[in-house]
């Protein structure tokens, strides 16, 4: 079956996930999460692409990133993944690969589910119980939006925005959010969009999002219990140790 094209959608927040191959680490040492984020930060800056939360997990990444052009997320992507690569493979004496195919990425409707996804994203450590809270856990956007620790990677989303006044409001606001838990239902759709590549939104959502992109958003309607149905999902937060 043919690979489906990257959504191209400028303005539109979308939810990012990139592994390693067969779930191995992609980071050994604090000095390897640094230079990912460096790579981010430059990336970002020549592609104009903006990152409002993330995590560096020991075997994946998650991002929430609004581009402001078409193929922005995919030319970040290409060359956060070649240089990082080039970093890894150089410094452990390795060769080939280090991601699981390509990264997955998918629009996501804003007044719905921009916030869940701050919180899907900076719970990751906390759902793979390495942390008891976010605020534990340092490779995450967490203390930047809600302690308002500087970091030059994270860029706040118009509805970040809309939590307060001002930092000192905002903040509070964000971590009163985090109190609340994630439901099973939204932990679902979140899991679903990004593992099936389908957009995380409503059908007008996903029909918006068809007639921008000119390609399917959302899965065929079928009649009976889909082919599939039923059968374990892997949790975003699988991590082994680390």
């Amino acid at each position: 079956m043919a690979r489906l094209p990257r959504y191209g959608v400028p303005g539109q927040p979308q939810h990012v996930i990139q592994r390693g191959n067969n779930r191995s680490p992609i980071f050994c040492a604090p000095e390897d999460y640094r230079f990912f984020l460096e790579c981010l930060q430059e990336g970002c800056h020549r592609y104009d692409c903006a990152i409002h939360a993330y995590v560096l997990m020991t075997n994946h990444v998650h991002l929430l990133v609004t581009p402001k052009t078409a193929d922005g997320i995919s030319r970040l992507m290409q060359s956060v993944g070649r240089r990082y690569v080039q970093y890894f493979n150089f410094t452990y004496q390795r060769t080939g690969t280090l991601w699981e195919g390509r990264y997955k990425a998918v629009p996501i409707d804003s007044e719905a589910y921009v916030m869940t996804c701050y919180r899907y994203i900076e719970n990751n450590p906390v759902r793979a119980a390495m942390v008891t809270q976010p605020g534990g856990y340092h490779w995450s956007s967490y203390g930047a939006n809600a302690d308002g620790k500087a970091d030059p990677l994270v860029q706040p989303h118009g509805l970040y925005l809309a939590l307060g006044s001002d930092d000192r409001e905002r903040c509070a606001a964000y971590r009163k959010f985090f109190r609340v838990g994630i439901g099973e239902a939204e932990l679902s759709a979140v899991r679903e969009s990004i593992n099936r590549g389908w957009v995380l939104g409503s059908d007008r959502f996903a029909r918006k999002i068809e007639s921008i992109t000119e390609r399917r958003a959302a899965p065929l309607p079928r009649g009976g219990r889909r082919k599939g149905a039923g059968r374990p999902k892997r949790d975003d937060a699988e991590q082994g140790t680390g």
